[in-house]
């Protein structure tokens, strides 16, 4: 992944002229400006960074998950999206035919005791026209259906009468016809579930589900499901969008919010309850927030198995009776304490434990390692905030000691006025003053509770929807947090995912649509902060009359067979640098052989990844032909270096 065309090689000779083999003209990359960066690697002064510094957060925003990650193809696919009063809107479902030949409507006749209301398709037509009438769904902006691959259908049908229903893949038109198959209803009162493999002949992106008959009669649906076979791991993702996530390595999961855990009012907020079990039974809700349906699928049992799939901490953000526009007072927050506990007893509990056993019913017998909670999300400034968490706090104090509570106010510049054992710290700025703060928690107590930075990002006028300068100042706000991984135990870049057709927030690390997808800079910035988390940082020094807009990092890590020093420098300035790096106190000689350096740049800093150009600025790797312990290189202007010197007889196993 991340490979650039031909042009690649005069980029390195653009950045790397020192120590890259092509031949381009040296006035091209001429360095205006000197510095020097020193690396003290003695072990003395070396620490082990957390395990968890580096994670993911994922918020149901921008249609991240329902029509995202989530693979399920049908929007609204249990007719509830329109409330629990019918008639209801059934969008985005529509009909083929006229309203002389069809007559469609929700009642409350479904079987699902959570989510009453179903589909009655009444059939007017005596002699209906050619290929019948019926229902269709567009999915999420247009179904993605590829040819040889197979998708499973699941229905809920009941007719009084014995009837033949033509169930289709096809265009948008309904032209082209992907697949297809006759599936008879017995005639009778109670419900049928139906069952459909179909293997697609053809490929199109903007497809529709549809369901026709020729027969005049009345006919229910409810629940109807259509899924890729193909998912992660069999769980239900978007294979092609969670190999996105894996690149980065993560090493916890936030979840699910973010504000779509509040709700714009707490009758909108998320409800871990009613999105376990069978997903027939799940109500799913309205997230008033970003303002879409979702039909749960997505639920709490799918994120702690997403986060196990992942290799990543699960991290629970539950709502703590509080939204944006109301507030349970403390007097009356018992009910949402219990709420937890038993979340929590789902995840952790035996199998034959009350909400364990619910758990292991769904198939996952083994509790799920719930170490990390977060009691609310940006909530520390409410009324009833700080009573309410230490009701939750201690509460889960007694009943688990071992997980670690993360309260909503920022303890960064002073203490805080209630227990934790870490802080949120969210901070959403322009380019300017995020590069600035790299050295935010260079003045924080190292007593007390860590830090969290669980939501970080530039955005508005000078991030577009993604662009290098942003993923520079964020490249030099992590390497602060390395720096003072001591006192920041976790951070992770906000928002995720956004799908094309869904732009409520930006930027974003990952763009997609139904079948495309692509990191923006601010993606490939963070690749190359994956192998920090567990590593062991150094100190630094910079030396330059230009050292304000430079920012820089030392670790070691290891692969499974060899150990690097990594040396990551931005340069935020619009001036080429060149700079010596030297090192000292190594514990192993360095190897040219096997020497690296990826470096992220373009003419212009408001550029931008597209579907058209997803690789336009993506890290651009290199041989290291010079790598010593002292060398000198240039510095692009507006770019992201990292340096990966090879050691070897290393030591660094014994220690790391």
């Amino acid at each position: 992944m991340g490979s650039k065309e031909a042009s690649s090689c005069t980029i390195f000779c653009f950045l790397l002229l020192s120590f890259v083999g092509c031949k381009c003209l040296a006035s091209v990359i001429e360095a205006t400006q000197t510095a020097t960066l020193k690396v003290d690697a003695s072990p003395q002064l070396s620490r082990k960074i957390p395990e968890t510094l580096f994670g993911i957060f994922f918020e149901e925003i921008n249609h991240a998950g329902a029509g995202g990650i989530w693979a399920e193809l049908v929007s609204n696919r249990g007719f509830e999206a329109g409330g629990p009063h019918t008639p209801s809107n059934i969008d985005p479902w529509s009909i083929i035919g006229d309203d002389s030949s069809i007559f469609v409507a929700t009642d409350r006749t479904s079987c699902f005791s959570r989510n009453i209301v179903a589909l009655r398709m009444e059939v007017l037509c005596n002699d209906c026209p050619a290929g019948g009438v019926g229902i269709y769904n567009p999915g999420f902006w247009g179904m993605n259906i590829e040819d040889g691959k197979t998708y499973n259908l699941v229905m809920y049908v009941k007719s009084p009468e014995t009837t033949d229903l033509t169930v289709s893949l096809t265009s948008s038109d309904g032209l082209q016809n992907l697949a297809s198959a006759t599936i008879t209803v017995s005639g009778s009162s109670n419900w049928t579930k139906l069952e459909q493999k179909f293997v697609a002949k053809g490929t199109n992106r903007t497809s529709r589900l549809q369901i026709t008959t020729n027969k005049k009669g009345v006919v229910w649906f409810d629940q109807v499901s259509l899924m890729p076979a193909d998912t992660y791991k069999g769980h239900g993702f978007r294979t092609e969008l969670i190999s996105m996530i894996l690149e980065l390595k993560p090493r916890f999961l936030r979840f699910p919010g973010g504000c779509f855990v509040e709700g714009g009012w707490l009758r909108n907020a998320f409800r871990w309850r009613e999105s376990i079990g069978s997903w027939e039974e799940r109500p799913g809700h309205f997230g008033d927030v970003w303002h879409y349906w979702t039909d749960d699928g997505l639920g709490y049992y799918e994120f702690l198995q997403l986060a196990e799939d992942l290799g990543a901490a699960p991290i629970w953000v539950f709502n703590n009776g509080i939204s944006h526009n109301d507030e349970v007072d403390t007097a009356a927050i018992a009910p949402f304490v219990k709420d937890v506990l038993d979340s929590l007893e789902f995840a952790r509990g035996s199998a034959e434990s009350t909400w364990g056993s619910v758990r292991a019913a769904m198939g996952h017998p083994e509790p799920f390692p719930v170490k990390y909670v977060a009691i609310g999300n940006e909530d520390c400034g409410k009324k009833f905030y700080r009573g309410n968490y230490l009701k939750f706090y201690n509460a889960i104090r007694e009943a688990y000691p071992d997980i670690q509570m993360i309260s909503n106010c920022d303890g960064s510049s002073r203490p805080l006025d209630h227990p934790a054992d870490l802080y949120d710290f969210h901070v959403y700025t322009d380019s300017k003053t995020l590069f600035s703060m790299r050295n935010t928690f260079d003045r924080t107590s190292r007593s007390g509770p860590k830090a969290f930075v669980s939501e970080y990002a530039v955005w508005r006028s000078d991030a577009g929807r993604g662009s290098l300068l942003a993923s520079l100042a964020e490249a030099a706000f992590l390497t602060g947090l390395e720096k003072n991984s001591d006192i920041v135990q976790m951070a992770s870049y906000a928002p995720l995912f956004v799908n094309d057709n869904d732009q409520t927030w930006n930027p974003d690390a990952i763009v997609f649509n139904s079948w495309q997808h692509y990191g923006t800079p601010s993606y490939w910035m963070q690749t190359l902060f994956r192998e920090s988390s567990g590593a062991m940082i150094h100190p630094i020094t910079i030396s330059s009359s230009y050292s304000s807009s430079l920012a820089g990092s030392a670790i070691t890590w290891q692969d499974s067979e060899n150990s690097f020093l990594r040396v990551k420098v931005v340069n935020f300035g619009s001036d080429a640098v060149s700079l010596t790096i030297s090192t000292s106190g190594l514990q192993a000689t360095v190897n040219a052989l096997g020497s690296t350096a990826m470096v992220m740049t373009s003419s212009n800093v408001m550029d931008e990844n597209s579907f058209s150009n997803p690789n336009k600025i993506v890290p651009v790797k290199s041989e290291l032909r010079n790598a010593a312990e002292q060398m000198q290189v240039t510095l692009a202007p507006h770019s992201f270096t990292s340096f990966d010197l090879a050691l070897a007889q290393s030591k660094l196993v014994a220690e790391m």
